[in-house]
């Protein structure tokens, strides 16, 4: 590229560097003169003009800002339409950034005419923010600066964005005698426009007393409801990996993989595991909606980056968020253990029929008998409040104050059936009638099945049409099993079904309105009426 002052007469292909006002034109900065804009300026006066012209070899600044942008390209993003010399990256999901700083540097320090600018690394990006900028400086640059940038970038694309993965999260919090409840409802409000801020939903609150045992119990609930994120607020800091929730962490089959953290505020934050499910006992600071450690852990988490006991160890740069002499702030706010249903989706209810006598189980109410650790009525209940259920109803009938003691606590209505001895179906037809009139359909949970998670209950709350609906039925290699979503124009059909065989002749009765699913396990298939079910679930 020539870069000088040209004569008016020769300017026939200059790029021009300056606007020209020419009185009833004006030429702009970055226009390629025409043999017309030539003459014009003869006419205005312009003996000559500032610019440049292209040489063999050259790419304009456009061209040359896009093929550099396109090497920055990695997955969720793309390049948008060059203009005066730059190409800006734009995100294409919300997600967290990965900077290849290394080869970006060297990018930058190749020549002075090219510029690349990024995000931060481990930026959280919302979709169509820009990721990157690329500024080429002149009004061109040489094809042979263009092919070293792609040298540097041949390993693969400078940028990654890892989108954001939904997870259903359960907060156990622990409880001291004295401590005000807003405090608790601070914490829910806090973790909840944390979780959802980040694609996720706060599914299930759990608490408990400051103690291990009962924390470990509550671990294992959040579990067994099919939650695959556990953050759990202890009633006091926790200060040592020997200390109260990480032992529980441990009893419940944990591994601690990292406690403490170079940010501030969140340098009490622990990191541990349980088959797989990440579990973070909280920093102080988490009570607060203001940003903090726990953000950090909470993106990468939610991204599907390594959070190790490593990463964490390097988060020390930067972390100093804010002075830790700051006063902290507590939030309140409303506390819900079922959240909202978001607008447009179909109000489903939840009916878990608890009420049998568990008759060849022996002297045993099955109810009320453990697996991995939790009762199996309270599995039941805390798979329906962990799913997108918009409520959840619980039928109780034999031993009715055992089961609504166990069951305390949480956010659903009890109806009690006096007739439970003669069947199943006095149960669903006390449970109907409780379901809020709002509902437009029902999930019927059996009690007796310890496997049903919340996904399972999920994934027919997503097969279902409020404007066409149908009977949504899980199946497993072509077998049916339970639970099942019935619409409302079926309940009144359901209550009028009589014995110990609930509504599945119903579902044979109307074969063109059933939708199957597929599931991916067993679990609809697995219930307990002995012992021997029992014992076999637990040893498969």
């Amino acid at each position: 590229m020539i870069f000088g002052e040209f004569r008016s007469e020769v300017a026939e292909g200059v790029m021009l560097a300056h606007t020209l006002n020419l009185g009833e034109k004006t030429l702009k900065k970055g226009r390629v003169l025409t043999a017309a804009d030539v003459a014009l300026l003869k006419q205005a006066g312009f003996d000559a003009v500032t610019g440049a012209r292209m040489e063999a070899g050259d790419l304009d600044e456009n061209a040359g800002a896009a093929e550099i942008a396109a090497l920055l390209v990695g997955p969720n993003m793309e390049a948008r339409r060059p203009y005066t010399g730059r190409c800006n990256v734009h995100a294409a999901t919300r997600g967290v950034l990965r900077v290849d700083a290394a080869r970006i540097d060297a990018l930058n320090l190749l020549d002075e005419a090219v510029t690349v600018g990024t995000l931060p690394d481990y930026a959280l990006a919302r979709h169509g923010q820009v990721l990157a900028t690329v500024k080429i400086i002149p009004f061109s640059v040489t094809r042979e600066l263009v092919e070293r940038c792609r040298a540097i970038a041949a390993g693969g694309p400078l940028l990654q964005l890892a989108g954001l993965q939904p997870r259903r999260a359960a907060l156990i919090m622990g409880e001291l005698p004295g401590m005000r409840e807003n405090i608790f409802r601070g914490t829910v409000t806090a973790t909840r426009n944390r979780l959802e801020g980040l694609g996720s939903r706060l599914a299930l609150v759990l608490r408990c007393r400051h103690a291990r045992g009962d924390y470990e119990a509550r671990l294992r609930e959040a579990l067994a409801a099919g939650c695959d994120l556990l953050l759990v607020a202890g009633a006091t800091v926790t200060k040592d990996r020997l200390d109260v929730v990480p032992a529980a962490i441990v009893a419940a089959g944990g591994k601690i993989e990292h406690f403490g953290m170079p940010v501030e505020p969140g340098n009490m934050l622990l990191l541990a595991d349980i088959d797989g499910v990440p579990v973070i006992n909280l920093p102080g600071c988490a009570r607060s909606r203001r940003t903090n450690g726990l953000d950090w852990a909470l993106q990468r988490l939610m991204a599907g980056l390594p959070l190790t006991r490593a990463e964490i160890m390097r988060m020390g740069v930067g972390g100093l968020i804010r002075s830790p002499l700051e006063p902290e702030d507590e939030e309140e706010g409303e506390e819900e253990s079922v959240a909202a249903v978001p607008a447009g989706a179909p109000k489903v209810a939840a009916l878990v029929l608890a009420a049998g006598r568990s008759s060849r189980m022996g002297a045993a109410n099955k109810l009320l008998a453990e697996f991995d650790g939790v009762p199996m009525a309270l599995r039941a209940v805390n798979a329906a409040l962990a799913s997108r259920v918009a409520s959840v109803t619980v039928v109780v009938g034999h031993e009715a104050a055992q089961v609504e003691a166990l069951l305390a606590g949480r956010k659903i209505n009890i109806v009690r059936n006096a007739d439970f001895a003669q069947g199943m179906s006095t149960s669903l037809r006390a449970g109907l009638a409780a379901v809020p009139s709002e509902a437009e359909a029902a999930v019927v949970l059996l009690a007796d099945m310890p496997r049903i998670t919340a996904a399972h209950v999920d994934r027919l709350i997503d097969a279902f049409d409020a404007k066409q609906p149908s009977i949504v039925v899980p199946q497993r290699n072509g077998r049916r099993g339970n639970p099942i979503l019935w619409p409302r124009e079926f309940f009144a059909r359901m209550q009028a079904v009589s014995g110990d065989q609930g509504a599945r002749g119903l579902v044979e009765a109307n074969p063109q309105r059933i939708r199957a699913v597929d599931m991916d396990d067993d679990a609809i298939h697995a219930d307990v009426d002995t012992p021997e079910d029992l014992q076999g679930l637990k040893n498969p």
